[in-house]
């Protein structure tokens, strides 16, 4: 019989175990039993894909068996298995012939899951962030997950939080909320740890990190900006806002409109400006010249400014301040004496509304009669914030009722800023420049002309001269009135010419202000505008993006060499209009400062020869000596630059750097006594100023050479000064002192001294006897190299040698001149000479051993022996008139060509007549 096994088995095997439980228990029968062989069971077989099971008889006899794995088995791997399974008895005999097996069986196994995996989050590192202010249901989800194969332990059934002490909790879902307000002020972001728990209660092996940040109130406006930004001169344009962006909060927007406004009120006459002296920034914008400056820098020269109130702490800039009690009469040597239908008055001014004085004139510039009379020629004034402009012609001129009161009523005169102002007159008309921009007179006055008076008139500036005022029938002296209270700078009147716009443009240019980086690449729907001076830049546009790319553009620029260093501020103003409304979004202001860096201060240095030695045929000649013609002038500024270190960084170490830049004047002041014009000059040819934005003036005090120009330049024009003296018998030595400056004396050079010394030259005495007279057919030539050893060893001689050998020299000529005097007295006199000869003979010449060599090559014309006698007679009686002939006896190297003829003469006269000494008898 086959044997016989259920239809089918159920079983139940741990994971990680080799025992399966069956249900019911693996048994199989037989019907042939107990015959032996027959009746017992020898094998249960399996049948199916590989699987991991067998069947192992336990009892033959009664069939039962048992089902194993054959190795381990993996819940996560496979849950369940099932395979057909067959039973087969022993056969006929022992060896196994004609076995019966039983029919199929199915076998349905599950693997039983084993906890042995931990739960492991889903994300490394959780981010979310939270607005201030608001509870949330649910700020994010943490989600974790487990291998186990098995619901009871591949599930999740709990969370929790590991940071004790947070404002947060965590269900068993994973949705972490908050449980207070959160404050954006108290803490930015939180940091928060979680951890996981299976249904089997195991724990994750690691937690996770949750970062949550806290949000502000969504508030519209500017964000990513910095409230300072540093600007080191020399950098050029320097972007002010390169990450800030416009926060709208999700707001529908249709159009932005952001203003920049760069505030420099502070800094000198409104913003940086150059702060050379007028004349020096008329020259360098090309100006005409000829412009009288009414208000320079006090000097010697221009004294009427110095009882005047100066602002101080402006960086070199001149301005004057007046407070109503202050005003200045400018000499009549200063002022145009012929102002003609064409002229100019320009100057900077600063003035406000002066409560409770509005129905006063301040008056800017007056002239006006000097005395007996009040009558006001021409003057610039300011009237209850309008300014005024009064010019009264001659009645020669014209003698009908004229064009005589120009007014303006502009915000710029009483608005406490700095303003240019330029008043062009060609009479009759008159205009007026603001900062570069054009106005117009709203009012025109008419007034008869001033009849012709020999009275002189006063020019005043900061109030007007009153030569008459009577007063209750009693005459007061002159005085000032109409005071001018407010701050004037670079008040200049030129006659015969008025200014043109590009040169009042350059005049008042500032040299900072914003800008704009990469124009190209702004949006085309991008619309901006600067004004004149480029304090204020506006921009609009549609798209946000383009906004904000365009404003992170904006850049400030200085294009001094030298600015003014010190804090500018900032202000963006910006309205958002929104679809169908007019202002949807209130945009706070920005305020911001740019703090410019202090520049490199340059060393300007002046070398050359501090002393010349010159003859004084030099100085008489007709281009004269030319002190600083080995000048050289350098600048250098101290820079701190990084250098490798050895042991890794970097060291900073100053270093020295020559750098180029301008200057703005030199000037050469005499050392000691001042020049006298009636014989000597120090000056340059104005041939040398050509094609330089150079220009000079000189006195007796020295020459000043001015006009913003290269160091080069300023060297080649100081080498052509030329020094002069054309009656140098009694100088000795000139000095001179040479100062150079930049920006109107904020950097100036080093002290430069220089002393002339001059060589006064005479032709050289001989001692002749008879070996030494030369033949009367041969002409005395003064060897140059015996005469220069000849001077070359007197100059070397020690002071004491020097002594003896000049009253050695002064001795002999005297000895000369008393022979020469004798003969004459010998030759005109014969009867004295008779009576003498009855006195003491040691007393007498012996006239038989005197010998007189005369050269008839030499001959000398009649009228210089005249001279020679006259002024032989004039030797004898003044002794110090023979030392300086004998100190001109010891210098002749003169070789200029001026002296030739000088010294041929010289040498006629000295060497006219010569004599033996050694027969003269005592």
């Amino acid at each position: 019989s086959k044997p016989w096994i259920e239809t089918s088995y159920h079983g139940v095997i741990t994971e990680n175990m080799d025992t399966v439980l069956l249900d019911p228990p693996l048994v199989a029968l037989d019907k042939d039993a107990p015959v032996p062989y027959a009746g017992e069971i020898c094998a249960f077989m399996i049948h199916g894909q590989e699987a991991p099971f067998e069947a192992v008889v336990l009892n033959k006899t009664s069939g039962e068996g048992v089902l194993r794995a054959k190795g381990l088995v993996d819940c996560e791997t496979q849950k369940e298995y099932t395979f057909i399974i067959q039973a087969y008895d022993c056969g006929a005999g022992a060896n196994g012939v004609s076995w019966k097996k039983s029919h199929k069986a199915v076998v349905h196994i599950q693997v039983d899951d084993v906890n042995e995996f931990s739960p492991v989050f889903r994300e490394a590192v959780y981010h979310a962030a939270v607005t201030e202010g608001k509870i949330y249901d649910s700020i994010l989800q943490v989600e974790a997950w487990d291998q186990d194969c098995s619901p009871q332990y591949s599930q999740i059934c709990n969370y929790d939080i590991v940071t004790s002490d947070t404002p947060f909790a965590i269900d068993r879902n994973g949705n972490i909320r908050n449980t207070e307000r959160l404050s954006y002020d108290k803490q930015l972001r939180y940091k928060i740890m979680v951890t996981a728990f299976d249904c089997g209660q195991k724990r994750a092996t690691e937690s996770v990190a949750v970062h949550i940040d806290v949000k502000p109130v969504c508030k519209p406006g500017w964000q990513g900006w910095n409230k300072r930004m540093d600007y080191e001169p020399g950098t050029g344009s320097k972007q002010l806002f390169p990450k800030m962006h416009l926060e709208t909060c999700d707001g529908p927007l249709s159009a932005v409109r952001a203003m920049v406004e760069l505030q420099t009120s502070h800094i000198g006459k409104g913003c940086d400006r150059e702060t050379y002296s007028e004349k020096s920034l008329q020259k360098l914008c090309g100006a005409a010249s000829g412009s009288t400056d009414l208000l320079p820098a006090p000097s010697a020269s221009t004294n009427w400014t110095a009882s005047l109130l100066t602002d101080s702490g402006r960086d070199s800039d001149l301005i004057f301040r007046f407070d109503g009690r202050q005003a200045s009469n400018v000499p009549e040597r200063v002022v145009p004496q012929n102002l003609t239908d064409q002229f100019t008055i320009a100057t900077w001014m600063k003035h406000g509304p002066s409560p409770g004085l509005r129905a006063e004139k301040e008056t800017l510039l007056c002239n006006s009669d000097k005395t007996e009379m009040n009558r006001h020629h021409y003057s610039l004034y300011v009237h209850n914030c309008r300014l005024v402009f009064l010019l009264r012609r001659d009645f020669t001129q014209v003698d009908t009722f004229r064009p005589a009161e120009f007014h303006w009523k502009l915000e710029q005169i009483c608005d406490k800023e700095w303003h240019y102002y330029v008043i062009n007159v060609e009479f009759p008309a008159v205009i007026l420049f603001v900062d570069g921009v054009t106005y117009e007179p709203y009012l025109v006055t008419d007034d008869w002309p001033i009849h012709p008076s020999s009275i002189d008139t006063q020019l005043t500036v900061g109030a007007c001269w009153q030569g008459h005022y009577r007063l209750l029938y009693r005459v007061s002296n002159p005085r000032f009135t109409q005071y001018f209270r407010g701050s004037l700078s670079g008040l200049t009147i030129r006659p015969g010419k008025i200014e043109t716009q590009k040169v009042i443009s350059c005049l008042q240019a500032c040299k900072e202000g914003l800008d704009i980086n990469s124009l190209e690449s702004l949006g085309k729907d991008i619309k901006f505008h600067f004004n004149p001076a480029q304090s204020v830049l506006v921009m609009e546009g549609e798209d946000l993006e383009s906004v904000n790319t365009a404003m992170a553009k904006v850049s400030y620029i200085n294009s001094r060499q030298f600015p003014t260093a010190g804090l500018r501020q900032l202000h963006i103003t910006t309205t958002v209009q929104c679809f169908g409304e007019d202002i949807c979004i209130s945009i706070p202001d920005i305020k911001a400062v740019v703090i410019v860096l202090p520049p490199s201060e340059p060393r300007i240095t002046i070398a050359g020869s501090d002393r010349l030695v010159k003859p004084s045929a030099d100085l008489r000649g007709a281009m004269g000596v030319a002190p600083f013609k080995e000048l050289r002038i350098t600048s250098t500024v101290t820079k701190s630059d990084g250098v490798p270190f050895s042991a890794g960084g970097w060291v900073h170490r100053p270093g020295v750097l020559e750098v180029m830049h301008n200057l703005d004047y030199c000037d050469v002041l005499v050392i000691g006594e001042e020049l006298n014009p009636e014989h000597e000059s120090l000056e340059i040819h104005h041939s040398s100023l050509i094609g330089k934005h150079l220009d000079a003036t000189n006195s007796t005090s020295g020459i000043s050479i001015y006009g913003v120009d290269s160091m080069a330049h300023y060297e080649e024009a100081l080498r052509q000064v030329r020094y002069r003296n054309w009656r140098p018998a009694t100088l000795t030595n000139r000095r001179f002192r040479l100062t150079c400056s930049e920006l109107n004396g904020r950097y100036t050079s080093n002290e430069f001294n220089l002393e002339i010394s001059v060589l006064h030259n005479s032709a050289p005495v001989e001692h002749v006897n008879h070996m030494a007279v030369q033949s009367q057919y041969m002409r005395p030539v003064h060897h140059p190299l015996m005469v220069h050893t000849l001077n070359s060893h007197i100059s070397g001689t020690p002071p004491a040698a020097t002594v003896v050998i000049v009253i050695c020299i002064a001795a002999l000529v005297v000895i000369v001149v008393l022979g020469i005097y004798r003969l004459h007295s010998t030759h005109q006199d014969g009867s004295k000479r008779e009576e003498d000869g009855a006195k003491d003979p040691k007393m007498d010449w012996d006239d038989s051993t005197l010998t007189i060599t005369v050269n008839p090559m030499e001959a000398v014309e009649e009228v210089v022996r005249d001279e020679e006698e006259e002024d032989d007679e004039e030797e004898e009686e003044d002794d110090e008139q023979a030392g300086d002939m004998s100190a001109e006896s010891g210098d002749s190297d003169e070789t200029e060509e001026e002296e030739d003829e000088r010294e041929v003469k010289e040498g006629k006269q000295k060497s006219k007549l010569e004599w033996d000494s050694s027969s003269i008898t005592y």
